[in-house]
């Protein structure tokens, strides 16, 4: 038997297509395309199962995609948040041909990849105390800011997808008041993942220049790039710039207060993953503790969090793996 799988982000998919054998699956391609090159999801297919050549027809195919999904088991829409596509089960299933196709939320989909991590995969923020078979958690900024629950089921973990980066935006002090007014100007919602996201960093940035009577001049101004979140955390990195270490640290206290949320809003006991594409990039700075900080500042439900294992996932594939998961479950039913 063979299966495809999909991570469909708002910048990015991934497709891998293996062979399933007794041992586990054989990886036979495995590709990425950027979404501005594309109309959809069909053409990428398209393009990706014709450069495999002779390769079978799939007998079923998962894609994890980054938007809220609609429908039931037998169908599924997905809308991608952050571009013009709308997905849709039966339809990827008729034009390929493949008998079997389910979509979830991406983030759904990073769960399932959970349990297919090594320690190498893995770095810890927080030690922490697991509670066996307890409510784990996973969030994620990107393009967007993604966020899903674990729940223990039979033997395995299911992933439950949520949209809970929308959630409203609180700010913890005067200078997160100061940036919710700023963006209260520009935006009807402001969501958390209008900050915790690539878009962003980007504004964090430009409020924090805003603020500054006098700037010294930069050779090049990060936002106008084509990847202003990238230049940023670059400078920031670097110690080139102190406006982008300033946003920065911004902005991973801010993540690290949505992670803590979400923590107290799932019962996360048996642990927080931090994966998404942006922390991986940037992990030197999630361990330096600004993050923990405010993952931490709960009141009176500080030390329940104080013993949640915390751990960035390193492995930008996470997504990509669960969706393998779930194809391979589709294609070999219990």
């Amino acid at each position: 038997m063979h299966v495809l799988a999909g991570d469909v982000g708002g910048t990015k998919v991934l497709l891998q297509f293996a062979r399933l054998e007794k041992s586990g699956s054989q990886v036979i391609g495995e590709r990425r395309y950027e979404c501005s090159a594309f109309s959809g999801l069909s053409p990428i297919i398209h393009d990706f199962l014709k450069s495999l050549g002779n390769a079978p027809i799939p007998d079923a195919a998962c894609f994890g995609i980054a938007g809220p999904i609609t429908g039931s088991e037998s169908g599924q829409t997905g809308k991608v948040t952050n571009l013009p596509w709308i997905v849709g089960s039966e339809a990827l299933a008729r034009e390929h041909k493949i008998p079997k196709v389910r979509l979830i939320n991406d983030f759904q989909a990073v769960g399932y990849g959970i349990e297919t991590l090594t320690g190498k995969d893995l770095v810890s923020l927080q030690k922490g105390s697991a509670q066996p078979r307890a409510p784990r958690a996973v969030i994620g900024a990107g393009t967007g800011l993604g966020q899903g629950i674990l729940i223990w089921q039979q033997d395995h973990y299911e992933a439950i997808a949520t949209e809970g980066g929308h959630t409203d935006f609180a700010p913890t002090d005067g200078l997160q008041v100061g940036l919710w007014h700023c963006l209260q100007q520009q935006f009807e919602h402001i969501s958390y993942e209008r900050l915790v996201s690539g878009p962003g960093l980007a504004l964090i940035y430009s409020y924090l220049r805003e603020q500054e009577a006098k700037i010294a001049p930069l050779h090049t101004d990060p936002r106008n790039v084509a990847d202003p979140a990238a230049a940023i955390s670059e400078l920031a990195l670097s110690g080139a710039d102190a406006l982008a270490v300033q946003a920065l640290d911004l902005f991973i206290c801010i993540y690290g207060a949505q992670a803590g949320n979400l923590a107290l809003s799932a019962g996360a006991t048996g642990g927080v993953y931090v994966a998404g594409g942006i922390a991986p990039k940037i992990v030197r700075k999630l361990t330096d503790g600004n993050f923990m900080r405010s993952f931490l500042n709960k009141g009176r439900m500080s030390a329940l969090l104080a013993a949640v294992p915390v751990q960035v996932v390193t492995n930008q594939n996470v997504g990509l793996a669960g969706a393998m998961v779930v194809a391979r479950r589709l294609a070999q039913p219990r």
